[in-house]
């Protein structure tokens, strides 16, 4: 289809100009207009919505209080193209969400300022940006796919939509809405969400459940601190508790596509805060867990788990007599999504990487969740493939090489003209 011969130079200054939009939580607004502004120089039909909070607080990913959850001035954007008589064919979205997480620290240049380069720091093919990976390239690639199988003119029936989201990094807002809420006038086939996938086709997105921990003992003097009771014991025999249970877990649940992963459930105790001055006995803690949820079970199975693990413990440590501890759902949660190796969607999106070259079409599964698992809980089915390496996600200096960009692109055109022929 010769893909990235004519579309390079258009696509690469696409993704560059996209890069330079800070569009970190609650900033995605000037972004989105010019993107929609773009579509429809470009011939696609538009559309745009904003989630409404009081329907997403009573969906399991989000806050219960809708006032916990940013959607004003945060619009999504759907472009539209058609072919044919679109009525008679099918619908497939290609997806990708425009947020980023902030930039922080560890970056040589100003993150919102994109960077060509080679490995000798030379100008390249090397696109380095926050959003670089995750996942404005992705979402790019959908953008050019689109117009590359339009310009073909193919004698095809159905509909291509290209879906700009926000809130991804934060239980995936914009999709959400989408999926509960259909904002177009006709209903959808299948979809592809253009995460960093290495150019690999994932059918299953790993869950996640967000627990906040906090633990109370009894403050006194360093001098004399044997007169206090300090929470960093007890705190590390219960992360020593949940490491077994974490092991455990890997044991007992299983799942043929993650049997790749060493830690295939993983917990993550991400933030911990303790005590309040170096000169006396730390009397209370705080710490944030991650835990994995395996496709095929649920957040409130899992969340039952850890929480049995910790009354056990809790009843045999003469710690917690008059310190029980407080443990509680915290920030957003990821149910687990899979489709079947099967569906039509992806048999498409493996036949395009076999006419590109690719070979690795065997399905995978993530340990990470994705914006896919609103849209397969809605009855659509959804393959996770795009350009770049999750590894580079949220980490300074985030990089893509920019042929992996141009073969996924190639390759979503492609799946999509094999899935709207059939």
């Amino acid at each position: 289809m010769e893909f990235s011969t004519t579309w390079n130079d258009a696509l690469r200054s696409f993704a560059d100009e996209l890069c330079r939009f800070e569009t970190t939580a609650g900033n995605e607004q000037a972004a989105q207009r010019w993107l929609a502004d773009t579509l429809e120089e470009w011939g696609f039909e538009t559309y745009q919505w904003e989630a409404d909070p009081e329907v997403l607080a009573n969906h399991p990913s989000f806050p219960d209080d809708p006032t916990a959850i940013e959607t004003a001035a945060r619009p999504n954007v759907g472009g539209v193209l058609e072919f044919g008589n679109p009525d008679a064919g099918q619908t497939l979205v290609l997806n990708g969400h425009v947020d980023v997480v902030p930039a922080g620290n560890g970056w040589d240049a100003d993150p919102f300022e994109p960077r060509w380069t080679d490995g000798d720091g030379e100008t390249g093919e090397t696109l380095t940006a926050r959003g670089a990976t995750d996942m404005k390239c992705g979402l790019a690639a959908c953008v050019f796919a689109a117009r590359h199988l339009a310009s073909a003119e193919p004698a095809i029936d159905g509909r291509l939509v290209v879906e700009s989201v926000v809130g991804e990094e934060e239980g995936g807002i914009g999709a959400a809405a989408a999926a509960l809420e259909n904002p177009y006038p006709f209903s959808r086939d299948a979809a592809i969400v253009a995460e960093p996938t290495q150019c690999r086709p994932v059918i299953a997105t790993e869950g996640s459940l967000m627990k906040r921990l906090r633990l109370e003992g009894r403050s006194a003097h360093a001098a004399t601190r044997w007169h206090g009771q300090s929470v960093l014991p007890p705190f590390e025999r219960i992360r020593r508790a949940f490491d077994d249970l974490e092991a455990e877990r890997g044991e007992r649940v299983t799942h043929p596509l993650y049997e790749e992963f060493p830690i295939p459930w993983p917990v993550c105790v991400g933030r911990v805060e303790a005590g309040n001055w170096a000169s006396s006995v730390p009397d209370e803690l705080t710490a944030e867990l991650r835990i994995g949820v395996a496709p095929g079970e649920t957040v409130d199975e899992v969340e039952r788990e850890f929480e049995q693990r910790l009354s056990t413990l809790v009843a045999d440590d003469p710690f917690f007599d008059s310190n029980s501890p407080d443990f509680e759902r915290f920030s957003i949660q990821f149910e687990p999504a899979e489709i079947d190796a099967d569906e039509p969607i992806v048999r498409a999106v493996q036949d395009a990487m076999a006419s590109v070259g690719l070979t690795a079409t065997e399905p995978r599964g993530a340990t990470y969740g994705a914006d896919s698992r609103h849209y397969v809980h809605a009855g659509i089915p959804t393959v996770v493939f795009g350009p770049g390496d999750i590894q580079q996600a949220h980490f300074p200096e985030e990089s893509i090489e920019w042929d992996d960009v141009l073969t996924a692109g190639e390759t979503i055109a492609t799946a999509a003209s094999v899935f709207l022929t059939n």
